[in-house]
């Protein structure tokens, strides 16, 4: 590669890069933005579905406690930096969670509601996850993945100019993946101080205690520290949002700028949450379920899962529990029953449809195996479905 050539190239990079110069919605600062609004939006659209299958899908048995954290959510999303197709949800599932996509997509887990204790922490994770897609951090995390291909390629060029000394240009691919490592770093760290920040914000102009970003941050250190063996957190909201002294710190420092005052909602919560929480320990049944099945153990498996269904018998993932345990140890014949009543009861989620068709297969009913396998796809599409399906 001659150097006029050389040049071009690296020309052709930069200009591409001040092409896709904007400002951030929220800090106002300068960046380059590869990804427009509209992709934005249309990333969450697709995803958002696939993502609520794969983590438990829609908590459909209280269906208005849906509509209660999107009317907390929808009240923040007002006075937020930037207007986006904002919806909310909860998940059926007792991990401790909650997440935002792009565009405006944002989930919340049924088992970090259960841990929350008034309405302004539940505005405190809600305005948090709004700024990770107001400030667009899911689009920049997409837009490092593009900026990582811009600099295998320049690298590439490197190597090209260094014809005589080949150690330069592994020196540059080395520089290039440790960057990106570092760069990912940084931006977890600042990305969750920002959110912390402008959440705050938004509750108070929302009319919560921004107190409560503040409590709710010392409970989730806290946690962190007696967690130890916990899973749930491990796996939850400490891995996605992991908690520190900083960031409490800094919660403590606005609180302490701006003063407390504002709504905590505690008796509204509460009495939201209850029917929730008079559920919970068939919950926890169903979770003590899946270790014991874990750990090759199913009959305490199924005896706690048959607890968890006479505790609340319009729960679909209970009667789906049942069909796994029983196809788990080779009774495909026992489990379709258990599927059929989960599909029943909850017609929208793939795992019944999967454990059924495969079922199904086993069986030799191919036509149901079939549909069941196709419709599962449909939902959230997934291996072994594409393999049996592959089979028939």
């Amino acid at each position: 590669m001659d150097i006029r050539m050389r040049s071009l190239v690296i020309i052709l990079i930069l200009a591409g890069l001040l092409a896709g110069c904007g400002t951030n919605p929220v800090t106002g600062k300068k960046e380059i933005q590869l990804i427009s609004t509209g992709q934005e939006v249309e990333i969450g659209q697709q995803n958002y579905a696939p993502m609520r299958q794969s983590q438990g899908g829609d908590f459909e048995v209280l269906p208005e406690l849906s509509a209660y954290v999107s009317e907390v959510g929808q009240k923040l999303a007002a006075v937020s930096d930037r207007q986006l197709p904002y919806e909310f949800v909860v998940l059926n599932n007792s991990v401790p969670n909650a997440w935002a996509l792009p565009g405006g997509k944002i989930a919340v887990n049924r088992g970090l509601l259960t841990t929350l204790e008034n309405e302004a922490e539940l505005a405190a994770v809600l305005g948090h996850e709004i700024v990770h897609a107001a400030a667009r951090h899911g689009a920049k995390a997409q837009e490092r993945g593009t900026f990582m291909q811009i600099g295998m390629v320049a690298a590439q060029v490197g190597m090209a100019m260094s014809d005589t000394n080949p150690n330069v240009g592994n020196l540059l691919l080395q520089g290039a993946g440790l960057g990106a490592q570092m760069a990912m770093l940084k931006y977890g760290r600042e990305a969750e101080l920002e959110a912390d920040e402008y959440g705050m914000q938004y509750m108070r102009a929302a009319g919560y205690d921004p107190k409560a970003a503040v409590t709710l941050q010392e409970k989730f250190v806290a946690l962190s520290k007696q967690s130890g063996g916990n899973q749930g957190w491990l796996e939850g909201l400490f891995a996605s949002h992991p908690p520190s002294e900083e960031r409490v710190a800094r919660n403590r420092e606005r609180l302490g700028a701006t003063g407390a005052g504002g709504d905590l909602g505690v008796e509204r919560y509460q009495s939201k949450l209850a029917p929730l929480i008079k559920m919970k320990p068939a919950y926890d049944k169903a979770d003590a379920a899946l270790a014991a099945a874990s750990k090759k153990d199913f009959n305490k498996a199924e005896s706690l899962a048959r607890e968890a269904t006479k505790l609340v018998p319009q729960e679909a993932r209970f009667e789906q529990l049942l069909g796994d345990l029983a196809l788990a140890q080779k009774k495909p014949q026992a489990a379709l029953p258990y599927y059929e009543k989960s599909i029943a009861l909850d017609s929208s989620y793939f795992g019944a449809y999967l454990g059924g068709g495969v079922a199904s297969y086993r069986l030799g009913n191919k036509v149901r195996a079939e549909e069941w396998l196709t419709r599962s796809m449909q939902l959230l599409p997934t291996a072994p479905a594409s393999f049996y399906l592959g089979s028939i």
